[in-house]
């Protein structure tokens, strides 16, 4: 028992070790090197946004299929595929001559995060049947924390080579292999870790894939779920473009303080996800999720009438708390409310969710900043769109599963 119990730990922190690699690689390849590599490329104007966003169109189109198939072929081979993306995406950049490429270079990259994400998370699922909430928060914690040093890193080695591009994407690259490394030990066979199941034949079944969406989707409390991790990550990936704006802009900040709102929301996440993740196995989802939006709604209705760097902070740290205690519980919750077969096709259908909030967000944000409203609009309309979700997470009575269905 000890000896399975020590495997199985030491699988969930080869995952959290790739995982921060990867994620530290992959944000250090667009922050903030992207911006000035594209312009150096002559990227047209109107260009720049599909520059920014193809990384991420790859996450709407593959996680559900891809972690539908490790439902039925495994989930450790989908981790290597992972891993060989994330090695070999940073190499493509020194390559680029024109900014066309570069968007499908950003493109192919993206399947990497794409891929790994939903399979990390349900393999922990799978590893953890009863501390889910705490052990996927805790993977994801440690990923954030990949995430919030890519920048600075990042920066440092474009200011220490004179903004040399190649050294910073041969750096990246350093950073994706390492990421390929952690993945190694997955070669290896163990029934103790990530499921490996045989089949008679290689044709995919197509059908079993479509039922199991559809189980997926019909499946009393999914939908409402899916609707709050959209709806968070619409608001998160607003808020993070906007405030970039609405501080130096409207509250005078300078760079540094501007920088420091914006990281806290990571920072507090970073400390606050995995304890919140154990709250909920103990108390269940419910809560967490609800009390979650309303406290996450809160700062963005006040947000667009303060000024004062102090009150900014601290209303950015409240968001990112009630960010944490929300996506604690969702990932782990969609995991329990499915058959234990599913349990891959339903962490991908939510993380689908999740990438198409966040990449609608600032589209529709970036329309009504557009307006006479501007950031008042803007704030606003994301409180606004918190409490409807949380709303209706109630109104469907979201069911408060702490077993697997079987």
């Amino acid at each position: 028992m000890t000896k399975n119990r020590n495997f199985i730990n030491s699988s969930f922190w080869t995952l959290c070790m790739m995982g921060f690699f990867a994620i530290l690689s992959s944000t250090m390849s667009k922050s903030p090197v992207l911006k000035p590599f594209s312009l150096s490329l002559g990227t047209p104007t109107d260009w720049t946004g599909i520059v920014a966003s193809a990384s991420t169109i790859p996450g709407i189109l593959v996680s559900l299929p891809v972690a539908s198939l490790s439902d039925i072929y495994g989930r450790k081979k989908f981790v290597l595929i992972a891993g060989l993306i994330f090695a070999s995406a940073p190499f493509l950049y020194l390559l680029v001559t024109v900014w066309w490429q570069l968007i499908l270079v950003r493109f192919y990259h993206g399947f990497a995060t794409a891929i790994f994400m939903p399979i990390a998370e349900a393999s922990i699922a799978e590893l953890f049947p009863t501390k889910r909430g705490e052990r996927i928060s805790l993977f994801a914690s440690v990923t954030y924390i990949g995430r919030i040093i890519a920048p600075t890193l990042g920066g440092y080695i474009l200011f220490a080579t004179g903004n040399n591009f190649h050294t910073l994407y041969l750096c990246v690259a350093i950073v994706g292999v390492t990421a390929l490394i952690m993945a190694l030990p997955f070669l290896k066979e163990s029934k103790q870790v990530m499921s490996t199941k045989q089949h008679d034949n290689t044709v995919v079944n197509f059908k079993k894939i479509f039922h199991g969406w559809r189980t997926v989707i019909y499946t009393h409390g999914v939908l409402p779920v899916s609707l709050v991790q959209a709806s968070l990550y619409y608001v998160y990936g607003s808020a993070e473009f906007f405030l970039a704006g609405y501080l130096p802009e409207v509250a005078k900040l300078n760079e540094f303080s501007t920088g420091l709102v914006i990281t806290s929301i990571i920072g507090i996440t970073i400390f606050a996800r995995p304890y919140m993740g154990r709250i909920s196995d103990k108390v269940g989802r419910r809560i967490p999720i609800i009390l979650g939006c309303l406290i996450s709604a809160v700062p963005m209705m006040v947000i667009p009438f303060v000024t004062s760097f102090w009150i900014l902070l601290l209303l950015a740290l409240v968001f990112g708390f009630g960010f944490a205690s929300v996506t604690s519980s969702t990932p782990a919750l969609i995991s329990e409310l499915t058959y234990k077969e599913l349990v891959g096709t339903s962490i991908g259908f939510l993380d689908t969710m999740m990438d198409v909030g966040q990449t609608v967000g600032p589209i529709i944000s970036g329309l009504i900043l557009a307006t006479s409203l501007r950031y008042v609009g803007v704030f606003l309309s994301l409180g606004i769109l918190l409490i409807l979700a949380s709303s209706l997470f109630v109104l469907f009575e979201v069911p408060n599963e702490r077993q697997w269905r079987v």
